[in-house]
């Protein structure tokens, strides 16, 4: 599968996942993929049961794509999952095998203000606040 393909890939999964497509979300999961969440020590395996965990996941979200690099087999998404109206800045690492996704592992970040030691130093960029 060619980075032009890959690319297409992502952008539909993302796109289905901001729509709550889970059927169209899940069609880039091979059978067996594994998907990590190492915050909470959680490991989920099964295109099934990745399925199923964002199905019965309560919350409102929205999905905001800020970039997508990679190539080949690795691909890494940057983005904003607001979970009922509250911002998350999350990254998606993928890796793929005969053209869909076998490893993910996502990790999640709230918001927080610059440090006093260093806030006369920074600029305040792409404040996210709700969608």
């Amino acid at each position: 599968m060619d980075d032009r393909t890959v690319r297409m890939a992502l952008q539909r999964h993302w796109d289905a996942s901001d729509a709550s497509d889970f059927k169209v979300e899940h069609e880039i999961y091979r059978e067996d993929a594994v998907l990590d969440y190492p915050q909470s020590g959680e490991r989920i395996r099964g295109r099934h049961n990745i399925q199923e965990s964002r199905t019965v996941q309560p919350n409102k979200k929205r999905f905001t794509v800020r970039r997508m690099i990679g190539s080949g087999d690795l691909w890494v998404t940057e983005f904003v999952l607001t979970y009922d109206g509250v911002p998350s800045y999350a990254v998606s690492i993928m890796e793929f095998r005969e053209g869909l996704v076998a490893n993910e592992t996502q990790y999640f970040a709230d918001r927080f203000d610059p440090a006093p030691s260093r806030a006369h130093l920074v600029e305040r960029v792409g404040e996210i606040t709700s969608f």
